[in-house]
């Protein structure tokens, strides 16, 4: 009987104890879940950084922090992200995240737009593009999403003419029309400023531009189309975008919204003076 009593004392009792283990695992979770949850976001470089100390600020209070990874090239960000290594990445323009879906089979979706960087024509030897002659050399960059940009332009200027096949991305085998038989010259990036004495003009990104002490608007001396609500211009938005998986992720919407506010806008004026233009409309 003695045993039966022990029994029927030690049933209860091995409830009770499984109850607190549970409740206490459950505790625990809790707990995890209500700190800081940390979202790691590609960029290439440094140069964003002013711009996520303040969507830090902005998320304050909202148990949200931007963690940055930097990378020195765009294409191991994307890689990184498809392996699930980052939340989101903020680097390049819908061109070169269309490209690299296409060429990698990356399911990406785009969250939030950034901004617009100029790609304007610059010279050391002329005033006006219509001072272009015969036979000109025209530098543009080297790299494929930048070439194509740059030949956009020069189409925009009335200098050359695109098969309208080729896309956002043209080549230099893509021009059908050249009447001043223009010889474009494609170079890397950031030694177009530097060779301008060289050639009659050329084209390359307003970071560039910044370096060699220019204004990558006011300097130019021809202007692309520039406006986030005008198509033409939809390929070279810059983008947040994460794995379509995520697409509805309220933490990366947070994100994004804490972006898209009136004081990054400001930064943009006072920090990238005329080289980055808003490609959203603040919230506040």
């Amino acid at each position: 009987m003695k045993k039966k009593s022990g029994v029927r004392f030690l049933r209860p009792l091995i409830v009770i104890l499984i109850f607190i283990g549970i409740s206490g695992i459950l505790t625990g979770c809790s707990s995890k879940n209500s700190g800081t949850k940390t979202v790691k976001v590609g960029v290439v470089g440094t140069t964003d950084n002013p711009i996520w100390k303040q969507v830090n600020k902005n998320l304050k209070g909202q148990g949200i922090k931007v963690k940055l990874v930097s990378f020195s090239d765009g294409i191991l960000a994307n890689q990184a992200l498809n392996n699930k290594e980052l939340d989101m990445v903020a680097f390049q323009h819908y061109a070169f995240l269309h490209q690299e879906e296409k060429e990698k089979n990356y399911k990406f979706s785009v969250i939030g737009q950034t901004y617009l960087t100029p790609m304007n024509i610059f010279s050391d030897k002329i005033k006006s593009i219509k001072d272009i002659k015969k036979g000109d050399k025209i530098s543009i960059p080297n790299n494929v999403t930048n070439a194509g940009r740059a030949l956009t332009v020069l189409q925009q200027a009335g200098l050359i003419k695109l098969d309208d096949k080729a896309g956002d991305m043209p080549a230099i085998k893509d021009i059908v029309e050249n009447k001043l038989n223009l010889k474009i010259l494609q170079q890397d990036p950031a030694k177009i400023m530097n060779l301008l004495p060289d050639v009659t003009a050329g084209i390359t990104n307003s970071n560039f531009v910044k370096v060699a002490h220019k204004d990558p608007i006011d300097d130019a001396i021809y202007k692309e189309s520039f406006s986030y609500s005008n198509k033409a211009n939809k390929p070279w938005i810059n983008v947040i975008a994460v794995r379509s998986s995520d697409k509805n992720n309220s933490v990366y919407k947070k994100v994004v919204n804490a972006y898209q506010r009136k004081n990054i806008i400001k930064i943009y004026h006072t920090e990238f003076k005329h080289m980055y233009v808003p490609a959203f409309s603040a919230k506040k």
